[in-house]
């Protein structure tokens, strides 16, 4: 698989990543079995053993209970950490956290990151975070009171970079002016959703050498093999043409609908890069070989144009 690299830091990252927010099989700790801790440490060893070499968690993912899934996996294939990267993220804080009246907000205080990461790395059962995100951007952040966390969490070596999740580009430049060493943004991007290609988000990625991490590069599944239109959907039409440039291009590759969908992603310049978030060791593999398609400017464009639901100005 090629590599590529994670901003001016020299982490090596595969081409695709694997998204750990569905490996704990349940939203809430309670209802997580034995059983699906072991299926979901499988499906992380599967995706290891397929190429993926960066793992995305988040604190929120299962509760915590996705980032205990993948000390397991370290447990059933300890040679894994020392090939991966592993990438989680803080700062969103629920309803009724830590009191029953505490409201869902975003909390980037210097206090609460360093507790945030102490959480992690327990669960993870690791000494060190490769990459550290803030999750959603926190209105109040105050960017000098989140450098002082992330130099003391750098310094002490719980954490060796530092990322964002969800910034547009002002707010990567208001935490930049602090902390300019970011070295990804994680933001939802693929064929439905097209906001990162016009509002900045890439070039800044490009010129700030940040690596763009997509989530839901499927578009939560209907983008991908056996992904529908729901025929009441405001833009059903254009959806579902769509669908059928991609199928059509996807026969003349001879590659699955995800694989194009993925590779799609991966030719921007900004070297996006995708995370896979099925846990089917099959799809897994599949998703896999987007890293060796490559097609030319033209079939890019039609699908881009398919996309939009119009011509290019």
């Amino acid at each position: 698989m090629r590599q590529v690299e994670v901003g001016k830091t020299g982490i090596q990252a595969g081409v695709l990543s694997y998204g750990c927010m569905r490996v704990s099989g349940a939203w809430n700790p309670k209802d997580v079995t034995p059983e699906m801790r072991e299926a979901g440490a499988k499906a992380i060893i599967a995706a290891y053993e397929a190429g993926y070499t960066l793992f995305d968690h988040a604190d929120i993912y299962g509760r915590g209970t996705c980032e205990e899934v993948q000390a397991l996996a370290f447990q059933l294939n300890p040679e894994m950490r020392g090939k991966i990267t592993i990438a989680t993220k803080c700062g969103i804080r629920f309803l009724a956290d830590p009191n029953p009246d505490s409201p869902h907000r975003y909390d980037f205080s210097r206090k609460h990151i360093l507790w945030s990461c102490e959480q992690s790395l327990r669960r993870l059962g690791v000494e060190t975070i490769d990459i550290y995100q803030l999750h959603r951007p926190d209105l109040l952040m105050d960017p000098d009171e989140v450098a002082e966390a992330f130099d003391e969490l750098h310094h002490s070596g719980k954490v060796r970079f530092f990322g964002v999740s969800n910034f547009l580009p002002s707010f990567v430049n208001a935490l930049a002016k602090s902390w300019p060493e970011l070295v990804v943004n994680q933001v939802e991007v693929h064929l439905g959703r097209l906001d990162c290609f016009y509002d900045g988000t890439l070039d800044q990625c490009i010129e700030r050498d940040m690596t763009p991490l997509a989530w839901s590069p499927l578009g939560g599944g209907w983008l991908g093999d056996g992904g529908t239109v729901d025929p009441k959907s405001p833009n059903a039409a254009v959806r579902t043409a769509l669908l059928e440039a991609m199928d059509a291009i996807a026969k003349k590759l001879g590659v699955s609908r995800t694989v194009l969908a993925l590779a799609w992603l991966l030719k921007h310049p900004s070297k996006i890069v995708p995370i896979v978030g099925t846990t089917n060791p099959e799809r897994i593999r599949d998703a896999a070989k987007a890293a060796d398609l490559d097609f030319d400017r033209e079939d890019w464009y039609r699908l881009l144009v398919a996309a939009r639901g119009a011509g290019l100005p």
